[in-house]
């Protein structure tokens, strides 16, 4: 292991009982799966900052800006060691502001509207898959930060306290 990492973001945006994802295509690491609303890759002047980073993915991917959500939250930290480098996942959620258009479009794949409840069947990611079935068994249920470790068996959360 020669301590490389790869930082990335993720956002969930919700309306309701309905989640947007993302079908993501030509992606660079995730390719041809549903992935968060918007999300991606740090920028060198992020490494510190995920709420910049996924607020400049929103803009990027969905044309959307900070006052276009309410209630965004750091939820989920994700570790999982693959290719050669460990990769970092901050998951974010957020409400979509009712006053805007649900009628989006993204320069990086198809987005849709799903019901929460028929997630659980979609190609996602690793580490997103098993946040999302925590955050719709456990997660929306509390306003908690949870850290996850993958491993082969899926991955397991704690929750992250601050003190």
């Amino acid at each position: 292991m020669l301590g490389k990492l790869r930082n990335m973001t993720a956002l969930y945006l919700l309306k309701g009982d309905k989640v947007l994802l993302l079908y993501r295509q030509g992606g660079r690491v995730v390719n041809n799966v549903w992935t968060g609303s918007a999300g991606g890759h740090f920028e060198e002047f992020e490494l510190n900052n995920a709420k910049a980073c996924v607020l400049r993915e929103l803009y990027e991917e969905l044309n959307l800006g900070e006052n276009d959500i309410d209630n965004l939250s750091l939820r989920y930290v994700t570790l999982r060691r693959t290719n050669g480098e460990i990769r970092q996942n901050y998951y974010f959620f957020a409400n979509f502001n009712e006053n805007i258009s649900d009628d989006l479009c993204s320069n990086e794949g198809q987005v849709k509207w799903f019901s929460i409840k028929d997630i659980g069947s979609l190609e996602m990611p690793y580490t997103a898959k098993y946040v999302m079935e925590h955050y719709c068994a456990t997660g929306r249920f509390s306003d908690k930060l949870y850290a996850g470790v993958a491993n082969e068996k899926g991955v397991v959360f704690v929750e992250l306290p601050e003190f």
